[in-house]
């Protein structure tokens, strides 16, 4: 007997001695039994834990199968001969390792005779064949209908009853990365006793590529021992060598023509030979995978595609929604206000151009009305039932007019958390105003181009081309002519725009429609504010008539505004502006350019200086060198801006 420490189990007269590291299985149990023959100890060796399938409970059987044969006299014989296994499929399921005169096998009664023994091994072979193909259709059944949550939970659950019937001692699923460059560890389990862990993923190299080439002819790959591969194979060996794996079957995974990864049934410390009953029957379970597998990539893609859906369709309804009460908060109270022949010529303009599709620029100074120009080409076109788009190229760093024209994908550049639509999507169908269109970027002006000519864009991120059908309005208060020739706007991309221009004249050429813009601006603050103007002074509004208004219209109103405001009475008295340096000859500074830039910037994002929506994106800086250069010009964070 060895000279190791004998451990006691359970059951009488039945231990084990721990044995030797075989390949990567520790401390691998060897069962001993202890009983009285003819008045005299006897300690007989039954089998190891893993090779032989031996537990406690089967030495505590074969006790006493002994100790009842010793009393009836019955003699011991040897058990079925490997040809009498293979009939009814064992040979693949556990080879019997060659065992001497007194051991005994666990499938073994002993005090039977040899036919008996026979017998007894076939109807065993038999019970345990029709146990393990109820086995495969219980699996098989549970896939059926499975909700794709559940189906990992179920594949594993699988590999550990496949496993357990046929004495595996462990199995991997292993699937493609997208680029197939990489193999990742999906499902797997082992054996308590195995200490070797699957590794996380195969990366490419010799082994994956060896790998792929045979999954991709659609080939298994089996050994019984890693030692008797050829030569051709050296990156299975070392893989099998590190792992402690000494016999492997391994079966690619499919769905329709498309390698999914691959499945692997492991012997560790054991040889195995693969009976091609058990291969048909690991292929078959391995097919129920491929198709499980497939199926939950299809349903999740399809709840991916529903939930972008949803997600596409309520951003289009509030973007729709928004753009439809913008319009009614801010322009239906607006009216093309005037009488003069300047501004008559504009109307009539409107008239002619509204009813087509062609392109129209127009034109004129800061606060003259060109984006009411806009919208009054669009509510007299048969657009109209569609919302106007907005974009101001000025309002937006140049590196998000792109996306905000076209639109981007997921993941299109940092921040892209989810598919955009663009502008010009939003605009089909309907007419999009292009505010601004001196300031967009060079490099924006020829994707610009190919959309007033062709209607064809992509958006950020796809290769994917959209069509759209909208009308381009285009504003400026810029000399598109002299930056062409500068070289800042492309010739091709201004004579596209001009085809139909509309020139708004300065309030300073519409002297006599100031008493008119002034009576509406009063009416409509008298409605908010809740106050009654009956009387405006002649000299006051002869002395509005005669100043050059730098700011035009808008100024006009915001001086009203401001007027109302103060004014006590019926009587409206307008502070009148300084009309002894007529604007028009003046040249701001540098830095009195900036801080009005500023101080607008500010205006528009509500005070806000950093985030998505700050003042510092608006402008392109960093907001550290935002505050710095606000206090160089003196411009505080007032509530004014919030």
């Amino acid at each position: 007997m060895p000279v190791r420490k004998r451990i006691k189990t359970e059951y009488p007269g039945v231990y084990f001695i721990e044995g030797k590291t075989i390949g990567s299985i520790k401390n691998e149990r060897i069962y001993y039994i202890v009983y009285r023959k003819n008045g005299r100890q006897i300690e007989k060796r039954v089998g190891r834990q893993f090779r032989d399938g031996m537990t406690p409970e089967k030495a505590h059987k074969i006790r006493v199968q002994c100790i009842e044969s010793n009393h009836l006299g019955f003699n011991r014989s040897q058990g079925a001969s490997n040809e009498e296994k293979h009939q009814v499929g064992l040979q693949g399921i556990s080879k019997p390792r060659q065992k001497s005169e007194t051991d005994f096998w666990p499938w073994e009664t002993p005090g039977k005779t040899k036919d008996q023994q026979g017998l007894l091994t076939l109807q065993q072979a038999f019970k345990e064949r029709l146990e393990f193909e109820a086995l495969i259709s219980n699996l098989s059944a549970g896939f059926i209908n499975l909700q794709a949550d559940q189906i990992d939970k179920e594949i594993e659950k699988s590999q550990k009853l496949v496993c357990q019937a046929l004495g595996f001692h462990g199995s991997g699923l292993m699937e493609f990365a997208p680029d197939k460059k990489k193999m990742i560890l999906r499902h797997s389990w082992c054996s308590p006793e195995i200490t070797t862990l699957y590794p996380h993923q195969f990366i490419q190299d010799d082994f994956l590529s060896y790998l792929m080439d045979r999954l991709r002819m659609d080939k298994m790959f089996m050994f019984s021992d890693y030692t008797e591969l050829p030569d051709d194979s050296e990156p299975i060996k070392q893989i099998a060598k590190d792992r402690g794996v000494t016999s492997a079957l391994v079966f690619p995974l499919k769905a329709g023509s498309d390698i999914l990864g691959m499945i692997s049934w492991e012997s560790f410390g054991v040889r195995r030979e693969w009976a091609e009953e058990v291969v048909e029957r690991l292929r078959l379970i391995s097919d129920v995978f491929s198709n499980a597998i497939s199926r939950k990539r299809t349903d999740e893609a399809l709840a991916n595609s529903i939930i972008e859906i949803n997600k596409l369709k309520d951003r289009l309804e509030a973007e729709k929604l928004y753009l439809i009460d913008e319009i009614r908060d801010e322009f239906d109270h607006q009216k093309i206000v005037g009488q003069s022949k300047a501004i008559n010529d504009v109307i009539s303009q409107i008239h002619q151009v509204a009813d087509t599709s062609a392109t129209v620029l127009i034109q004129g100074e800061t606060g003259t009305g060109k984006e009411l120009i806009a919208h009054a080409v669009h509510n007299l076109s048969p657009r109209k039932d569609h919302p106007m788009v907005k974009v101001n190229c000025s309002a937006l760093p140049a590196a998000l007019i792109e996306s905000e024209l076209f639109g981007h994908e997921k993941g299109a550049f940092t921040g892209a958390v989810s598919k955009q639509i663009g502008r010009f999507e939003l605009a089909d169908g309907a007419s999009i105003f292009l505010d601004e269109i001196g300031d967009l970027p060079l490099e924006l002006q020829a994707k610009l181009l190919r959309v007033l000519q062709e209607g064809q864009f992509e958006r950020l991120g796809s290769t994917k081309t959209l069509t759209v059908d909208a009308r381009i309005i285009a504003a400026t208060n810029r000399d598109l002519k002299a930056a062409v020739k500068e070289g800042r706007f492309r010739t091709d991309l201004y004579y596209r725009l001009n085809v139909f221009p509309i020139t708004v004249p300065p309030l300073r050429r519409r002297a006599e429609d100031v008493p008119l813009l002034i009576t509406s601006f009063v009416k409509e603050f008298s409605e908010v504010m809740g106050k009654k103007i009956d009387t405006i002074p002649n000299t006051t509004i002869e002395a509005l008539q005669t100043y050059d208004w730098p700011g035009n219209i808008r100024e006009l109103r915001n001086m009203v505004e401001r007027a109302m405001i103060i004014t006590k009475g019926n009587t409206l008295h307008i502070q009148l502006p300084e009309v002894s340096e007529p604007a028009t000859h003046q040249f701001k500074t540098l830095d009195d350019l900036q801080r009005d830039h500023i101080i607008t910037a500010l205006e528009k994002c509500g005070g806000r200086l950093s985030g998505v929506r700050g003042a510092a994106r608006l402008l392109g800086v960093n907001p550290k060198t935002l505050q710095s250069r606000m206090k160089r010009l003196g411009i505080h964070r007032k509530s004014e801006f919030c």
